[in-house]
């Protein structure tokens, strides 16, 4: 006969709040959600208790930023990298 897994107990960490409503967020916290000195939290109320997540303000496209700019490019936008591309191929303007 196959038992029931019994469910783990949740782990339960402690932190006290000053007259200023700080805490110091207990490091077990911290280290899971790879916290660091700057770094922003979020409290979210969720079915009746609270989740605290790390706030991630970074836009998640911006290490995408500047992809193109090894080119050898003159000028920005579309017509400089369609210009580009044309000369690579071969293109002139009577084309």
């Amino acid at each position: 006969m196959a038992t029931a897994a019994k469910p783990k107990p949740a782990q339960v960490f402690r932190a006290k709040v000053t007259s200023k409503g700080q805490i110091t967020v207990p490091v077990e916290i911290r280290n899971s959600l790879g916290l660091k000195s700057g770094d922003h939290i979020r409290f979210e109320w969720q079915d009746g208790a609270i989740r605290v997540l790390r706030d991630v303000a970074v836009n998640p496209f911006e290490k995408w930023r500047g992809i193109g700019t090894g080119f050898p490019i003159e000028g920005k936008g579309l017509e400089a990298v369609a210009a580009y591309f044309r000369e690579m191929r071969g293109h002139d303007e009577f084309d």
